[in-house]
């Protein structure tokens, strides 16, 4: 059964960062966000040894990003997601990587906008949830606005209605993944024009929003904003986005309800084999701009990866942040006396 899903807010889907552990410590946020799996190809989901798929019915809304360009591929993955519950299928065509190009999938199909309404169709034709498209602005020479909206246009009449735009080309050649993520510029004017061109479409916006302000003033003029490297380093920027966004009353988690509410979680995982770090190194930013949270970073890097770390390394490094923030206030007792 697919949970309703209002994309308001959403958290991007991030390689080797948005895995289910990460999931689950967002969800401890914000109850509301959707959140998005790291991108699986066809291939693991096919050909691969692992459960590419698993994931914390707590999650929810949760959707699956999935990388390929062969329709009878897409399509067969697209049913198994539906059926271990996912609430979205997302198609990947806005990384940049060669090993990606390489497959055939990711920013450069955005030069076959065709390939991507196929898979569509195919994909559409085996499944009830929403199918959706993450894509940027545009590729190396194919940067023009008009290029743009050609692709909307063709994968929108294959039956696709919600895209997420991150609001930069992508150098296919000559940059790398992390440059790619920086040197294009910004082009929120584009991603705006698009909503105006395509009314009946739901357009969400992602690429360098640091604060809900920033989310409150894209959503005058777009549907959805996510929310990538930000939410990473800084996890609790998610705090307030149920109540401002979502109008749900609940009270909002202090940082160490959310470290209290991670525990039974982690000694669930560890008793399935997971390590304290796997999850650990994903609350790294919890504290960040607050008083110790340089030292809580600190201590969960030093002893986390240390053999038979666990549970206590969350308790203990609680600990070493109260201490810290308690001798910090007593300095600013004695600085003001």
């Amino acid at each position: 059964m697919s949970h309703p899903i209002n994309r308001t807010i959403s958290v991007a889907p991030m390689l080797d960062w948005t895995d289910k552990h990460c999931r689950y410590f967002l969800r401890q946020i914000s109850q509301h966000a959707l959140l998005y799996t790291e991108m699986v190809t066809t291939g693991a989901i096919i050909f691969g040894k692992g459960d590419y798929l698993a994931y914390n019915q707590e999650e929810h809304p949760v959707a699956l990003q999935l990388g390929g360009s062969n329709p009878v591929d897409m399509a067969r993955c697209a049913a198994e997601a539906q059926k271990y519950g996912y609430d979205e299928v997302n198609i990947n065509v806005g990384c940049p990587s060669d090993r990606v190009q390489n497959g055939r999938f990711g920013a450069c199909l955005m030069a076959e906008p065709e390939t991507v309404a196929d898979c569509i169709k195919s994909m559409q034709a085996e499944v009830d949830i929403p199918v959706t498209v993450k894509s940027r602005i545009g590729i190396d020479e194919m940067d023009e606005y008009e290029d743009l909206s050609r692709f909307i246009d063709v994968v929108a009449a294959s039956g696709c209605h919600t895209f997420t735009v991150h609001a930069r080309k992508a150098w296919l050649k000559g940059l790398s993944p992390k440059q790619n993520r920086d040197i294009p510029p910004l082009m929120y004017d584009r991603v705006y024009q698009l909503k105006q061109e395509f009314p009946g479409l739901h357009i969400s916006l992602n690429g360098g929003v640091k604060t809900l302000d920033e989310v409150s003033a894209h959503l005058a003029h777009l549907d959805g904003v996510m929310i990538g490297r930000e939410v990473y380093s800084n996890p609790y920027i998610l705090a307030e986005v149920d109540q401002r966004f979502y109008q749900d009353s609940s009270p909002i988690k202090t940082r160490f309800e959310v470290v209290q509410d991670m525990l039974p979680y982690v000694e669930q995982q560890m008793d399935g084999g997971a390590r304290v770090w796997h999850i650990a190194r994903h609350m790294l930013g919890l504290f960040q701009g607050q008083p110790g949270g340089r030292i809580w970073r600190r201590y969960l890097s030093q002893n986390g990866t240390k053999a038979g770390a666990g549970i206590e390394l969350l308790i203990d490094a609680v600990d070493v942040l109260l201490e810290a923030q308690s001798k910090a206030k007593a300095f600013q007792s004695e600085m003001l006396d």
